[in-house]
């Protein structure tokens, strides 16, 4: 399955200046748990903004124009989305033992909007808050005639936030 997992505030936005606009635990704890052992898809801004140490062992696939810096051997290297849609669409996301493994793609704007289109599931992090200084969104999946929202969480807080989780499944 391709997923695609991300955290919007309420105008669908997801960031700015190459940051998350919040950082709420259980929602970082959330993501981990959700991409544990599965293959990760994400462009190069957002591969420097991830902690090192806790990606290191993480098989990835890095979508830039050009190579920035040293890629661990444990991740792969694609140069173009077009290599990546390809190595995907033929079934890349094999483990070393031919087990099929589950795709996330974690950002940024410009990966999702191009990735979206190959994903089954979105798992959406909602922060009830309008943020003033947003530069990337996402695209809005309740305008949508494709996505339908799966199932969703209790509305959660954290200090003055109110966020929820929800899956939104492709429906055409």
């Amino acid at each position: 399955m391709i997923s695609a997992i991300v955290a919007v505030d309420n105008s669908w936005g997801i960031g700015f200046n190459g940051e998350l606009l919040e950082r709420i635990p259980e929602d970082l704890r959330y993501f981990k748990d959700l991409i544990e052992g599965n293959l990760l898809v994400c462009g190069s801004k957002t591969y420097e903004g991830l902690p090192r140490r806790a990606f290191a062992q993480r098989n990835m696939i890095i979508i830039s124009r050009q190579q920035n810096g040293y890629i661990p051997n444990s991740f792969t290297y694609y140069m173009n989305l077009e290599e990546c849609i390809n190595s995907i669409q033929c079934g890349f996301y094999r483990d070393y033992d031919g087990n099929d493994k589950d795709i996330f793609i974690i950002g940024g704007g410009q990966i999702y909007k191009e990735l979206l289109p190959l994903c089954d599931r979105v798992y959406v992090t909602k922060i009830y808050k309008d943020h003033e200084n947003v530069d990337t969104y996402f695209p809005n999946l309740d305008e949508s005639d494709e996505w339908a929202p799966a199932c969703c969480s209790d509305i959660r807080t954290y200090n003055d936030l109110s966020y929820q989780f929800w899956q939104y499944d492709r429906i055409s």
